[in-house]
């Protein structure tokens, strides 16, 4: 996934004298990030949008800040600065997050006061912190976002109040609020939300009762299944459990410790757990995957803010609330699964593992209960009917008999765009000298002063010769660096692939896709049609690239330069992460050639940006198949009930409705509370005034 500013379309006139050769048959155009600068990036926040570029949510926050700067007291409340820019050599590094005298040598600047020294760090918290490597900087940087307590700083130093006076708001620069923005983990907003409920009632009809009392209004509980363990499906059925709903968190996988030992086999021994693997078990995909808590939903929202918190509350470190970039990794992701399940256990939620939904039991178009069965051949049962009043389906996108089961009740699925490609792998120290330049050295395997560089690009692609041909986007997704491939497949006869990486990053190699935009029409053109089209186009080429590598796992690979010149790699193939073994193989015989043309364009803008990219050592692997939902469950925007059958749920990934960890757990965090709100479980305003959203925008983008 990538999240940027709106970008630009430049012409941008190419040198081929690398590959003279080579013709491509489109003119290429650069869709740059950002207007002016390289189109390669490392961790930092991209440039401000403007007009009509600018996000709905940035739209409304312009016109709050308009309406209320003009009118402020501002010795009240607090001030929020900017890009702040520490100088490398003057910082301690990208893991120290507390206010350094060199950073408040720049408040001091933005105070116009007179002596940095005589700032209380007290007074100042640091709300963001990235790093800033570009070529058009004079020096790299970190650049910070600061808080500062206006009331704090007076009382600890009289004497800023002169300076405070003279300052002015400016967008994006220094920006006032009378209130400081606090936002809570999960946990805590409903428990605070269940005391003012009761708090209500006592005003009321003059009497209160005991925090776990307030449950239902009935005597009986609402039972309600969340089927699948991933992020949508946990923060679910937190939600409703901290409510008190009476869950059961059915998962097809294994609990992360059994998990881990199937992956072990699968890597060691080549032996698939087609329902324990990289794909299936608890913390869904995700959990052996990069961890990347990055998100186009707006990281500031308060949604996403009360996410990142219950992750901290669970075991996650506290950087990633500041961090520009936080990710977890898996080695991180584990034992902090381990602590949400234990949370969930506590409040009552019956956790079976091992089972896997096979139907729905409908009757007059509603959803009563599920059949399910024992997916690890070791619970004793071979099919169990269970009875609930609702179902939250929160598969992954990689449930594809989930998919088929729909299909069999007449439930409404519709194909979507997702996007296909290959996945490139560089040396990491490679990728650190291009973004780096000499601070390379600094990187240190994940260790050092500055991140291990990363990088995000995006082409826009449309064939001049065919009118027809939709412009299609050529993006790196799911960029892994210091990490490693790993297989997602499945099913034995089909071959996909995916990056991962731990917490420090500190693996040698560098991966990420070469995603291409797909639509329904490219599905009907291989003759795929109806609302698993997307998924039978899929596993066309997951089972070309196995028939390819010759099976057993091992992946057909071509280096950079030989993709380019369109020839067979013989020999030479550098190393790769991927330990189930690699296979020279010409991967223009994988895709249709739109698809091919698109990535040999992409790819050669790219190295326009990124000089190395096009490398002797950079090998292309096949086939990354699975950057989305090849399917959309349309859903009641309001309840998140589907529009096509009652007490069904659709949440997260699986359900075209999310694209990453935190998406995913905002999208199954909001159909909890939608799903409480059918039970009159709280007030329809209170999580609108909490997290800052209308319920009725509904939750249909990532």
């Amino acid at each position: 996934m990538f999240s940027a500013s709106p970008k630009l379309l430049c012409p941008y006139s190419f040198s081929f004298t690398k590959y003279p050769n080579y013709q491509l048959p489109f003119s290429p155009k650069i869709r740059f990030l950002y207007p002016h600068k390289p189109l390669i990036r490392c961790a930092r926040k991209g440039s401000k949008r403007t007009g009509k570029s600018r996000y709905p949510s940035e739209k409304k926050k312009l016109k709050s800040i308009q309406q209320t700067q003009t009118d402020i007291d501002k010795f009240k409340g607090f001030w929020r600065l900017f890009k702040l820019g520490v100088p490398i050599d003057r910082d301690a590094g990208k893991d120290f997050l507390d206010v350094s005298d060199a950073l408040l040598e720049e408040v001091a600047k933005v105070l116009e006061f007179p002596v940095a020294s005589m700032l209380p760090p007290e007074a100042f918290t640091v709300l963001r912190k990235s790093f800033d490597a570009r070529k058009s900087q004079k020096e790299p940087k970190f650049v910070y976002t600061v808080e500062m307590d206006v009331d704090k700083l007076l009382n600890l130093e009289p004497r800023t109040w002169d300076f405070i006076s003279r300052l002015e708001p400016k967008i994006g620069v220094i920006e006032h609020t009378t209130h400081e923005k606090v936002i809570g983990d999960l946990v805590n907003i409903i428990h605070d939300n269940k005391k003012l409920n009761q708090d209500r009632v006592k005003g009321e009809n003059g009497h209160t009762s005991s925090l776990n009392s307030y449950k239902l209004p009935s005597t009986k509980k609402a039972k309600i299944a969340v089927v699948g363990s991933g992020p949508s499906g946990l923060f679910a059925a937190l939600v409703l459990a901290e409510f008190g709903v009476d869950v059961t968190l059915i998962e097809r996988g294994q609990p992360v410790e059994k998990r881990g030992r199937d992956i072990g086999a699968l890597v060691v021994r080549r032996i698939l757990q087609t329902e324990s693997n990289f794909c299936f078990g608890e913390g869904g995909a995700g959990t052996w995957s990069d961890g990347k808590l990055v998100t186009r939903i707006g990281r500031n929202s308060g949604s996403v803010l009360s996410v990142m918190k219950t992750l901290v509350r669970f075991g996650a470190p506290e950087s990633i609330l500041v961090d520009g970039k936080p990710h977890l990794g898996t080695d991180r992701l584990i034992p902090l699964l381990r602590n949400f399940r234990q949370h969930l256990q506590d409040l009552g939620v019956n956790i079976r593992f091992g089972s896997r939904v096979d139907d729905l039991i409908v009757e007059n178009g509603h959803v009563v209960g599920v059949n399910v069965s024992d997916s690890s051949g070791r619970l004793g049962f071979s099919s169990e009917k269970l009875g609930f009043d609702a179902v939250v389906l929160a598969v992954g996108h990689s449930a594809r008999d989930v998919y088929q089961m729909l299909l069999s009740h007449n439930t409404e699925l519709v194909p979507k765009d997702f996007a296909v490609g290959l996945r490139i792998e560089h040396p990491q120290e490679l990728i650190n000298s291009i973004q780096y330049s000499k601070l390379a050295n600094e990187v240190l395997s994940g260790r050092g002063k500055i991140p291990v560089a990363d990088y995000k690009v995006v082409e826009y692609v449309k064939r001049e010769d065919n009118n027809d041909t939709p412009q299609r986007s050529c993006y790196s997704f799911c960029m892994c660096p210091g990490g490693q491939v790993v297989v997602t497949s499945i099913d034995p006869s089909e071959l996909c692939i995916n990056g991962m990486s731990f917490s420090r990053r500190a693996s040698k190699w560098a991966n990420a896709a070469l995603a291409v935009t797909v639509s329904p029409k490219d599905f009907n053109d291989l003759g795929f049609h109806g609302p698993l089209a997307g998924v039978d186009f899929q596993r066309e080429f997951e089972q070309r690239a196995s028939i390819m590598g010759g099976g057993n796992f091992v992946v057909p690979v071509q280096t950079v330069k030989d993709f380019m010149d369109n020839k067979l790699s013989a020999s030479n193939i550098p190393s790769s992460s991927y330990r189930l073994g690699v296979k020279a193989a010409n991967l223009h015989e994988l895709f249709p050639v739109h698809i091919t043309e698109a990535l040999q364009h992409s790819i050669m803008a790219f190295d326009q940006e990124l000089p190395g990219f096009i490398s002797s050592d950079a090998l292309l692997h096949g086939v990354e198949t699975r950057t989305s939902s090849p399917v959309q469950i349309p859903r009641n925007p309001d309840t998140f009930e589907s529009v096509s059958l009652r007490g069904l749920y659709p949440v997260g990934e699986g359900a075209g409705y999310a694209g990453g960890i935190v998406s995913a757990a905002v999208d199954g965090m909001y159909a909890g509370f939608a799903l409480a709100k059918s039970l009159d479980l709280y007030k329809a305003d209170d999580i609108e005034s909490l997290f800052g959203r209308t319920q009725s925008s509904g939750f249909n983008k990532y």
